[in-house]
């Protein structure tokens, strides 16, 4: 089962409108746009790697500015903190990556890397923060939570 489809049976899990729900959703959203820039080329694979990049950047500031400050007591500041790092350092990846070539072995070699360590930050996040949402809030708090985060990626630029 590819990490898309298996982001989306979790979401299935949760109802309408709960953070975890649209969190895997958008987990899954993500782990398509990378495969997408991984198996274009030319003018597709610039348009994926555009959308990956507004899409990853919507999405870090729904977290922090939604997720982060419920799941720090949940889940303790150094799990937050730790999430937190990882997203600037992906952010930096990014910026290296926008100034390469899209064709060049360098940026494929370097994207490839990048994958990794956006699935190992998903895993993190699903393992640690989102188990701690999950006991720490009931449905109706991770509904509201989840549009909040909603509102806030889209005012991000957000799109999915």
């Amino acid at each position: 089962m590819s990490e898309a489809a298996e982001d989306r049976r979790k979401a299935d899990k949760y109802g309408e409108g709960d953070l975890l729900g649209i969190l895997y959703e958008h987990h899954a959203i993500v782990h398509e746009t990378i495969d997408n820039v991984m198996t274009t080329t030319g003018a597709g694979r610039r348009t994926a790697f555009d959308k990956l990049k507004t899409l990853l950047k919507a999405h870090e500031t729904a977290e922090q500015q939604v997720v982060r400050p419920a799941s720090q007591p949940a889940a303790g500041a150094e799990v937050a903190e730790a999430r937190t790092l990882e997203e600037q350092e992906a952010d930096q990846v990014l910026a290296s990556l926008s100034a390469l070539d899209i064709e060049s072995p360098d940026f494929e070699r370097q994207f490839a890397e990048f994958k990794q360590a956006v699935s190992e930050h998903a895993e993190s996040e699903e393992e640690q923060e989102f188990s701690a949402l999950e006991s720490a809030y009931d449905e109706a708090a991770r509904r509201d939570l989840g549009r909040r985060f909603v509102e806030v990626f889209n005012s991000a630029g957000g799109m999915v």
